[in-house]
């Protein structure tokens, strides 16, 4: 099995070669240089391991939530391959990965993911370990102010940015089914790549034409106003 796979969804910016259960990935830090940057690494990933796209079984990409320009990267990125290769797409929720990549370093088996969203809101999903390890979604996925969150009575781990800034309103909300949190997660390709590989295995895999990203923003660029008056 050889996917390829994609993460531009935040800050930070990915790429990921998932080789027969093994990962090699390129991870940096650059806001606003994910154009300049995951082309390159891309390339560096395909050139080490000796591949050309047409070698490849599929490719994977964070489908978001995320940073509208950000998803919209490796949207175009993963398109453009998979029309030039004619590869199947594995779309991968951004909250999964943070998700997969904490339980993959982390004895922990629940996951209350939180990114911001801006305008006072967090994208929001809770996340368990499955049988084999996998990031498994409890419920659904949503873009909420951090005070109105759904879950379940579980108890676990929050993780991701949206906890570094809505931690007071989080942890109450929650009231005390959260042991501790880690706000700097951040979203990888390696996750992606695992999460894409499963997909695939699972037969989730899809058209390059359906190979969508997903905001959970029924509005990307809804104002505030608009937000508090429908």
């Amino acid at each position: 099995m050889k996917l390829l796979a994609v993460e531009t969804s935040t800050e930070a910016c990915s790429a990921a070669l998932f080789i027969d259960g093994e990962v090699a990935e390129r991870f940096e830090l650059a806001p606003k240089e994910h154009t300049k940057l995951i082309l390159p690494m891309i390339d560096a990933l395909m050139a080490d391991a000796g591949l050309k796209p047409q070698q490849l079984d599929a490719l994977a990409f964070s489908r978001g939530p995320g940073s509208f320009t950000g998803v919209r990267i490796a949207t175009g990125v993963i398109q453009g391959i998979a029309l030039g290769a004619d590869l199947p797409v594995v779309p991968v929720s951004t909250l999964a990965a943070i998700a997969q990549d904490f339980f993959d370093h982390n004895d922990d088996n629940v996951a209350f993911v939180a990114m911001d969203a801006r305008m006072d809101e967090i994208f929001w999903g809770v996340y368990r370990r499955d049988a084999q390890g996998y990031a498994e979604l409890i419920g659904d996925e949503a873009v909420t102010p951090a005070d109105a969150v759904e879950f379940p009575d579980l108890t676990g781990v929050g993780i991701g940015s949206g906890w570094g800034v809505y931690s007071k309103e989080l942890t109450a909300r929650l009231a005390g089914r959260v042991s501790r949190y880690q706000a700097e997660l951040l979203p990888r390709a390696g996750a992606i790549a695992r999460l894409g590989a499963r997909g695939f295995e699972q037969g989730l895999a899809v058209a390059v034409e359906q190979a969508m990203p997903v905001y959970l923003r029924d509005k990307v660029a809804k104002t505030e106003l608009e937000r508090r008056n429908p």
